[in-house]
């Protein structure tokens, strides 16, 4: 793995230099696109708009829009900014990790202790274990201030990037249904979940779209026609509610008995 981004973390008068690397990769099938007249590759090209002309990288830099005109940035600009956020990722409050609702994380990070930082990455570490406690910070990288939360996954420091209050949308915009539920609706929803409670094992979860996508690709390379399995999906009418739910129950009660 490449670091992508290095500085330290601080908690208190603590300070603990690591390496930032990305805990996540995209599965996605790599797809080009493509003319449909004649398959050939589509490319994007960096356009000069006044001239017409291809702009190379080391030509090209970030403005902002002030009344009609640009005032260039330049990479110094950036960290200009904030110079210590830039380089370290300030832990400002502890709180349980039982607080955080899941709407707010984006994407996780692992971090890795530098030389001299072994001693008190471990201590941060053993501590956020015990307490069940996930750190509070904020910090800069790519031109971008991140608020993040600081844990522990098997044994390393995970930093999950989460999103600030400004960047959640409000719900309350959404046409949601006034219907009524009865209690013995509900009961029942809450037994069905129960039957299907378990401990969370995220190994067994499978991404089986990007095999089936690649089965279709190699059936079309050899022309044949792909075989789809049909699915459509009908809403259960609020009359079949209590019908569907029992029915459910006793689906989960024979799985569970074979």
């Amino acid at each position: 793995m490449r670091s992508i981004w290095n500085g330290s973390i601080s908690f208190g008068l603590v300070s603990i230099p690591v390496k930032l690397y990305s805990g996540s990769e995209d599965r996605r099938l790599e797809l080009d696109m493509l003319d449909r007249r004649d398959n050939a590759r589509i490319r994007y090209k960096r356009v000069n708009e006044d001239t017409g002309k291809e702009v190379e990288w080391k030509d090209i830099v970030k403005g902002f829009k002030k009344d009609e005109d640009y005032v260039v940035l330049e990479k110094e600009d950036f960290e200009k900014a904030n110079m210590k956020k830039s380089k370290t990722i300030d832990i400002e409050e502890f709180i349980d990790e039982a607080e955080v609702a899941d709407v707010l994380f984006k994407k996780p990070y692992f971090l890795e202790p530098q030389k001299e930082g072994g001693k008190s990455y471990n201590l941060l570490r053993e501590a956020l274990k015990k307490t069940k406690k996930l750190g509070v910070a904020t910090f800069v990288m790519r031109q971008k201030e991140h608020l993040s939360l600081i844990g522990v996954y098997k044994n390393a420091l995970v930093l999950h990037a989460i999103r600030f209050a400004d960047e959640i949308r409000n719900p309350s915009d959404l046409k949601l249904s006034k219907s009524k539920v009865k209690k013995n609706e509900v009961d029942m929803a809450i037994s069905l979940i129960e039957q299907y409670t378990s401990d969370f094992d995220f190994k067994k979860y499978k991404d089986v779209y990007n095999a089936q996508l690649l089965k279709i690709i190699n059936s079309k390379a050899t022309g044949k026609k792909p075989e789809i399995e049909d699915f459509e999906s009908e809403p259960t009418p609020a009359r079949d509610l209590m019908s569907k739910l029992k029915a459910s129950l006793e689906k989960k009660k024979k799985t569970k008995a074979s």
